[in-house]
């Protein structure tokens, strides 16, 4: 989806769940990633997270996109339109908008450990990016001395 297509369905949007039009701009954000829209105070513009189009469609971002327009209506008619006043919760309610977006996944970052200590006694093992003087620890399980081997980082998981 381009952004003039989303600017297209959030008139459409305004228009049919809000009998107001919408006349500013509306674009998606490749950044967002922990919020799934944004609407500006000053401009009135309205941004829409590209990465929770991919992954979650059309249903979600069009509960994004009411919950934005919910912030949008609300300011332009100087009422409340902050998350904590009525006038945006029953509004939300009126249109179906969501609360919150769905979290993204995350991609798991790569490990790196470049040392493995191991306990003497219960044979516990802790893994640190960082080398430590093993003479000042302690297992945390029985207490016991730790051992200390560097890994090796070229040898292929």
């Amino acid at each position: 989806m381009e952004d003039h297509e989303l600017q297209q369905w959030i008139e459409q949007i305004s228009m049919d769940s809000f009998g107001r039009p919408f006349v500013h701009q509306a674009r998606f954000n490749r950044r967002l990633r922990s919020t799934g829209g944004r609407y500006f105070m000053k401009s009135h513009d309205i941004e829409i997270s590209w990465s929770q189009w991919e992954t979650y469609g059309r249903d979600e971002i069009e509960k994004i996109i009411k919950h934005e327009l919910c912030h949008y209506h609300l300011h332009i008619l100087k009422r409340g339109y902050q998350h904590r006043d009525q006038d945006f919760k029953t509004l939300l309610a009126q249109v179906g908008g969501t609360r919150y977006c769905q979290s993204l996944p995350r991609p798991r970052a790569k490990q790196t450990y470049k040392y493995r200590l191991e306990c003497v006694n219960c044979k516990t093992e802790y893994y640190r990016k960082r080398k430590m003087d093993v003479r000042k620890f302690a297992c945390g399980n029985c207490r016991g001395k730790l051992k200390s081997y560097t890994l090796d980082l070229t040898a292929p998981s």
